[in-house]
């Protein structure tokens, strides 16, 4: 049995829980509790704030964790980054009221900033020799500017329109973040093998993201035109057809790139194309 932290409430803990159940992890979220276990796989789920996930995960009181990278810098916790898992992407900067001038580093010299990061926060100013005051605030960070609690804030960004809409703008850049998945130091061997499953699981649903599978009619003495255009995992599928002189080729393709190979595989003759969506890739 292995343990993992996931954030009990919020876009990470729903991702994350929709993860598990594409890799045929079932967990009971009807009845959400503090600690759940899987009905058909050796995995517990331990329900925690996101602050709170990297050293439960260092400390061994659970195996593993899915968590913001933000909140590992932020603890330097003493945990192994396993992956990174494709989604909860997000940025951590520097914002100031919109109609200030920004002019670098130095404009927060001897100013306060609002934060829910302090340590990232320091060892930047550290690094840039600046002297500002750093205040602590748990949660709506963007509002202190306005309330006069702060000159500046330093917190999370997604799209921006939480800046717009409180009057501030971006100015600097510390950290960029996604969920990981983290592990502690000391897993038994079974704890790894169990380890090992879940990631060849997770890493063909990653794998299957932005794929398709793509399937056409074409005329034998194209084939070869055909391979250089769909290289495919390791070579496209090549049938012959009942009909003399054409087959039936079969690949996989990036989504971001499927139109323009359809539009070269219908000018060496292409007929029939069918794109499906994958569901996994296995390697």
């Amino acid at each position: 049995m292995i343990r993992i932290a996931i954030q009990s409430k919020g876009r990470l803990s729903e991702e994350s829980l929709a993860l598990m159940r594409e890799a045929g992890i079932v967990i009971d979220e009807q009845k959400r509790k503090f600690l759940a276990r899987s009905a058909n796989f050796p995995v517990e789920v331990l329900y925690l704030r996101d602050d709170d996930i990297p050293a439960v995960v260092a400390d061994g009181s659970a195996d593993l964790g899915i968590v913001g990278y933000n909140e590992v810098a932020e603890t330097g916790a003493d945990v192994e980054i396993v992956r990174k898992m494709g989604f909860g992407s997000c940025r951590i900067s520097l914002a100031i009221p919109k109609a200030q001038e920004y002019n670098g580093p130095s404009f927060f010299e001897g100013k306060s900033i609002a934060t829910s990061y302090p340590n990232i926060l320091s060892k930047w100013l550290a690094e840039n020799k600046v002297n500002a005051e750093i205040r602590k605030i748990m949660g709506s960070v963007e509002i202190a500017p306005a309330a006069g609690i702060a000159d500046a804030i330093f917190d999370i960004v997604s799209s921006g329109g939480t800046l717009v809409s409180n009057g501030l703008k971006e100015v600097e850049t510390l950290l960029w973040s996604e969920a990981v998945l983290v592990a502690g130091h000391n897993l038994s061997d079974e704890k790894k093998a169990i380890l090992d499953t879940m990631l060849f699981r997770i890493d063909a649903i990653k794998e299957s993201r932005g794929m398709k599978y793509i399937l056409m009619n074409i005329p034998s003495d194209k084939i070869e035109e055909a391979v250089k255009i769909l290289p495919a995992m390791r070579s496209p599928t090549v049938m012959p057809l009942a009909a003399e002189g054409w087959c039936s080729l079969h690949s996989v393709v990036l989504e971001s790139e499927l139109w323009d190979k359809i539009e070269r595989l219908k000018g060496i003759g292409a007929e029939g194309i069918l794109v499906l969506t994958l569901d996994k890739v296995i390697g």
